[in-house]
């Protein structure tokens, strides 16, 4: 059975845990009230009834006459006040029978088994007691709302704190490395979301110097790698002709281009490349450069654009999308060109799951059975040019696009606007498919 989550805000969490507090305090206390006031008007109540009794037997005694409808032997007396009685003690008794004022009996012996009493109702006191509910119930209900209230103030302002963090830690995942959540959060007054800021904060400053030290690490090794591999393609030309001399010459060219595909992708992880802008016909352009590329590669061109761009950056994407079709895909290789849109698809296997989800990665390969060929730069060189021209690139499989074949797409998305001399980039929107 699938469950879906029930997500609910901090503001209305707060409140409504303030707002139960006081709902629940409030009823405590008004049933205490009640309670207290309510035995302190029936005792109330018993020493006026007692009063009552010993002035009307004081009269009966004097004169004979009986006031206050007090009555001699009354049948109606309860038994058990009757009882009391007759052991020569004056005594009091409440009949309850469920409305708001109890009956009040008093009764006192007057000698020969006889019993003088009297009862009676006191609503005009009980009336009172009805007051002071209405009263509680609109107090309690003022907690409740007021609670409510605080519970709304104070869980909004924690909860806008706590938004601005995910905002600004949501930039923060997305590569802008400038952002410091304590500054997005703001406010005064020091408390634990300040805590997770710059606990945050100096996570992400603890990060980047490990990326920058790796990035560096990785520039030097490629760097100092470039002489000696140099001077070992050099060496190779030098073999007499031959199969194992191929065999190096080979190898020793391999070599040289993983050295130097490593050290752009430092340059590109370091953001200190810049595009050298020019205008171009973006399907001319692209029809050409695949010709050079292979020729094998079919282009179609469904509209040309003109584009501002760097022509090297996107010739070398282009290459890179076309040799890793070329690699791990099956020919025919397809190329088109729409407005600035750029699709460059194969009819192989398609990308596997790892690179859909999470894009391509240094040493990982677009091959799904691992088979061993290139070394998964290529598409990281196509994704780091792309961010140098302030475009983006995506990568799909075929079978997704509800035509029934197979294969990897990559699409390339140019802007519409340059890149800046800042080195920032344009928001690409792209269109629903």
């Amino acid at each position: 059975m699938l469950r879906l989550p029930l997500r609910t805000g901090l503001r209305w969490k707060l409140s409504a845990a303030i707002a139960l507090v006081g709902a629940l305090v409030a009823v405590a206390l008004s049933l205490v009230v009640h309670n207290a006031a309510r035995a302190s008007m029936l005792d109330n109540s018993r020493d006026v009834q007692i009063e009552r009794l010993n002035s009307t037997q004081r009269i009966y005694e004097s004169t004979g006459q009986l006031l206050f409808s007090a009555k001699i032997d009354d049948p109606a007396i309860p038994a058990e006040l009757r009882k009391e009685v007759l052991t020569n003690t004056r005594a009091t008794y409440l009949q309850d029978n469920g409305e708001a004022a109890p009956e009040v009996w008093a009764a006192s012996p007057l000698g020969g088994g006889r019993v003088l009493s009297m009862h009676g109702r006191y609503y005009d006191r009980f009336k009172v007691l009805d007051d002071l509910d209405q009263a509680l119930v609109v107090g309690s209900t003022a907690v409740v709302v007021g609670g409510c209230a605080l519970g709304v103030l104070v869980g909004g302002r924690l909860s806008q704190r706590l938004r601005k963090a995910a905002a600004a830690a949501g930039k923060l995942a997305d590569g802008d490395t400038s952002v410091r959540i304590r500054d997005a959060v703001g406010g005064r007054i020091r408390d634990e979301t300040d805590d997770l800021a710059w606990a945050v904060d100096a996570m992400n400053d603890a990060l980047q110097q490990r990326i920058e030290a790796e990035r560096r690490v990785t520039a030097d090794i490629a760097h100092e790698l470039r002489t000696p591999v140099t001077g070992l393609l050099t060496a190779a030309e030098l073999l007499p002709p031959g199969r194992p001399s191929e065999l190096v010459r080979d190898r020793a060219q391999v070599l040289r281009t993983l050295v130097e595909d490593v050290l752009e992708v430092a340059r590109l992880d370091g953001y200190a490349e810049r595009a050298e802008l020019q205008d171009v016909a973006l399907g001319e352009f692209v029809a050409r450069r695949v010709r050079a590329l292979n020729a094998d590669v079919r282009v179609e061109i469904v509209r040309d654009a003109e584009v501002t761009t760097d022509p090297r950056r996107l010739e070398r994407i282009l290459g890179n999308l076309i040799a890793n079709a070329a690699r791990h895909g099956k020919p025919p290789i397809d190329v088109m060109v729409e407005g600035r849109i750029v699709r460059v698809r194969d009819h192989g296997k398609g990308f596997p799951e790892a690179l859909l989800k999470e894009g391509p990665s240094r040493f990982r390969t677009g091959s799904s059975d691992r088979a061993g060929r290139g070394h998964g730069l290529g598409l990281t060189i196509a994704a780091g040019q792309a961010r140098v021209l302030g475009a983006r690139l995506t990568f799909r499989n075929a079978d997704e696009l509800g035509d029934g074949s197979t294969g990897a797409v990559a699409v390339l998305w140019l802007p519409e606007n340059a890149p800046t001399a800042t080195g920032s980039f344009p928001v690409i929107h792209l269109p629903e498919r």
